[in-house]
């Protein structure tokens, strides 16, 4: 039979072949992450009919060249274009994940890795981030518990929505900072109420308080008290505070004029209040009621004080008064118009004030006071002096620049707010609140200061228990989650793989590729994918990388090679045909 005749049909089977990889080309045009082929031809082989032979110097005779006649064609190389990369395909689903540059997803069906350009995924019912085709799991490292960053070893399955995955613990607030203007000519800071400035925090079970705080003036410039009033919880109950602390309490100079509330009188030594009839009914006689908690409780009724019978106790009354001063050297006599903070307990619990300190002037000297019958004479109003804020510490500004100088007159810039004590459980932790944010200038008489949990970079400043509101993908393939308590949590990292010769993989369907003897191992923990420049982009896909233009140019080069072939075949059908004539 004619050699011509097999050489046309390792033509066509060969051309078949190309034909057929042309058409696979085509039908995963629309294919996520295809990567087209190509064939490539070889000659099959060759029969020599004669060898070269080379030049003979003797006889004058050139060289005569070898003579092979070929036997046809075969498929030399199918070709993926693995680097090429295709065209991106938004479709705003956060995850879907392009890889820029020649790294590979890793995945596993549980017993074997695969490797895909394919980075159409979602999260699965177990919580697990797979392939939306085949259910594979999409692989990567864990976060170490003990330091929270990325652990990078062996590639495991990614469970982005575990339980525990699923809310953020709470946590209590340990710090909190003052921030804003503090004006002198502010009429809150300068009443008898304060002003109040409310803090926010949350206890290590999550739950929220409000601690209110009242600021007031004294009568020194640049210096203000500040001190814990009450803590409400959640729903507007007031708990009890009476172990907490905040600063250690300070006497303050300030002028107030408390004058008695309707309905009360001072009638001689005794206070009366009316009884509504148009009368009065005893309350107090000062020098014969003792001073118990019920008596210290009705004068603080009477003077607008209410519960705040220890803040009352510790108030002390300017008296007005003269001396004799006798100095001895050198002698002489004078009369000296003073003034002194007699306490309340010293004016209502004794009219026999000996409280009023001799005088000095260099030297010792006697001091004669006016009658102490006259101390009692003006009970209403009070003019109050003196007076401890308990639960309290001193704010103290600079009267110059305005900006803070610290607490109680030194440098420090921080009151803590001690909450431990309360609960003896120790769901509330100590709170540090700085300061030092604060000042104190012109505003208009509208002070701007305010609280806020946590210090200045959002440190310390607790939560509440979060709920998880969303997930993100970095272009570095890290997974982080979001929760509606203001916290983000890592939840691993997706894992590529790289060989050295991408090209030699094997293609296993459903978008997948196995490592092959030629392509290179995988060593089971992957690299960043930023190792080599490459990177993530969520929302988008990686499309087939298939050329139709040159898919369908080939496809005719093919035709027209498939139909000379055939013609070749044809033809020695002839000469075969005339060869058996011959025996007509």
């Amino acid at each position: 039979m004619m050699r011509s005749m097999y050489s046309g049909v390792a033509g066509l089977k060969t051309h078949q072949t190309k034909m057929d990889v042309i058409g696979n080309n085509i039908a995963n045009v629309n294919t996520v992450a295809y990567k087209s082929q190509s064939v490539t031809f070889s000659e099959l082989m060759y029969q020599t009919t004669q060898n070269a032979s080379g030049a003979n110097a003797l006889t004058g005779t050139a060289g005569i060249n070898a003579r092979q006649i070929g036997l046809g064609v075969k498929t030399g190389a199918i070709n993926t274009a693995i680097s090429t990369e295709g065209a991106s395909q938004t479709t705003n689903n956060p995850f879907d994940i392009r890889i820029t540059g020649d790294a590979f997803f890793v995945v596993s069906n549980g017993t074997d890795n695969f490797f895909t350009r394919d980075g159409s995924f979602y999260v699965d019912g177990m919580g697990n981030l797979a392939m939306t085709s085949n259910g594979y799991n999409v692989m990567g490292w864990q976060v170490d518990p003990t330091t929270m960053d990325i652990r990078k070893e062996t590639v495991s399955a990614l469970r982005v929505m575990s339980p525990e995955n699923m809310t953020y613990p709470p946590e209590a607030t340990s710090k909190a900072y003052a921030a804003g203007i503090l004006d002198k000519n502010d009429t809150d800071v300068n009443s008898a109420a304060g002003k109040t400035m409310n803090l926010q925090f949350y206890d290590n079970l999550g739950y929220s308080y409000t601690a209110k705080m009242i600021i007031r003036s004294t009568d020194k410039e640049g210096a203000y008290t500040v001190q814990l009033d009450r803590i409400l919880d959640s729903t507007n109950k007031e708990i009890n505070i009476d172990k907490a602390t905040f600063g250690t309490g300070t006497e303050v100079e300030k002028s107030l004029s408390v004058g008695l509330a309707g309905g009360y009188q001072w009638n001689g030594n005794k206070l009366q209040k009316s009884n509504g009839a148009g009368g009065y009914t005893d309350v107090f006689e000062i020098g014969v009621t003792a001073l118990d908690d019920t008596a210290w409780q009705a004068l603080a009724d009477a003077y607008n004080y209410g519960d705040d019978i220890e803040t009352f106790k510790t108030m002390k009354i300017v008296h007005k008064y003269q001396y004799t001063n006798t100095i001895t050297t050198p002698a002489s006599t004078e009369t000296v118009d003073a003034t002194v903070d007699i306490s309340l307990s010293d004016l209502f619990g004794n009219q026999n004030v000996d409280k009023i300190p001799s005088a000095t002037d260099g030297t010792p000297a006697a001091a004669t006071p006016t009658p102490a019958a006259t101390l009692v004479t003006a009970r209403n109003p009070l003019e109050i002096g003196k007076y401890s804020v308990l639960g309290s510490a001193l704010l103290s500004f600079d009267p110059v620049s305005g900006k803070f100088a610290g607490i109680n007159g030194v440098g420090n810039n921080e009151i803590v707010l001690g909450l431990n004590a309360i609960d003896p459980s120790g769901r509330f932790s100590d709170i540090s609140v700085d300061f030092s944010n604060t000042t104190m200038y012109n505003n208009a008489g509208v002070s701007t200061i305010t609280a806020t949990n946590g210090d200045t970079k959002g440190l310390g400043s607790g939560r509440k228990l979060g709920q998880m509101s969303g997930i993100s993908i970095a272009n570095d393939g890290k997974i982080y989650a979001s929760y509606d308590n203001g916290q983000s949590k890592l939840l691993g990292q997706i894992a590529v793989a790289q060989f050295s010769n991408p090209s030699g993989l094997e293609k296993e369907g459903d978008n997948l590729y196995k490592a092959s003897q030629n392509s290179g191992d995988f060593d089971g923990i992957g690299v960043d994918i930023r190792a080599d420049g490459g990177y993530m982009t969520t929302g988008v896909l990686e499309m087939s990388n298939v050329d139709l233009s040159a898919e369908f140019t080939e496809m005719i080069t093919t035709q027209r090679g498939f139909q000379a072939n055939s013609r070749i075949i044809t033809v020695s059908d002839t000469l075969l045909e005339e060869l058996i004539n011959l025996k007509r």
